[in-house]
């Protein structure tokens, strides 16, 4: 009985392989940082401008980084499964600090609690 045992523990541990396979068309982490940050950058725009349509601005992010939405998405299952979802955000968090140095202190002010409610217009 306890070598039955040890071959289904041994077994149920070597079949435990990976989740997901890599997709064929894997944007790489540094390029996924980018599309992140700008995916960040235009949701802000959008938050600003609340008339305007997030997918189209989704879509130009993606067509000026010449990749299509099906790999976007692939390959941001794949990192999320990979648990390296969380550089890539670290880094994307990063490049967004450089392109607007003024979303630091903002930051900042978030995590404090400081910042003052949102204004709701009707």
């Amino acid at each position: 009985m306890r070598k039955l045992v040890f071959i289904f523990v041994m077994l149920c541990m070597f079949s435990c392989g990976d989740y997901i396979d890599k997709p064929k068309n894997l944007i790489e982490p540094d390029a996924m940082a980018e599309i992140l940050a700008d995916l960040a950058l235009t949701d802000q725009a959008i938050m600003t401008y609340q008339n305007k349509n997030l997918e189209a601005g989704t879509r130009f992010v993606l067509k000026s980084h010449k990749v299509k939405s099906e790999d976007f998405v692939e390959s941001f299952k794949y990192y999320v499964i990979k648990d390296k979802m969380k550089n890539i955000a670290e880094d994307a968090q990063k490049i967004v600090l450089k392109k607007d140095p003024k979303a630091e202190k903002y930051i900042q002010d978030k995590m404090k609690g400081t910042l003052p409610p949102p204004v709701l217009n009707k």
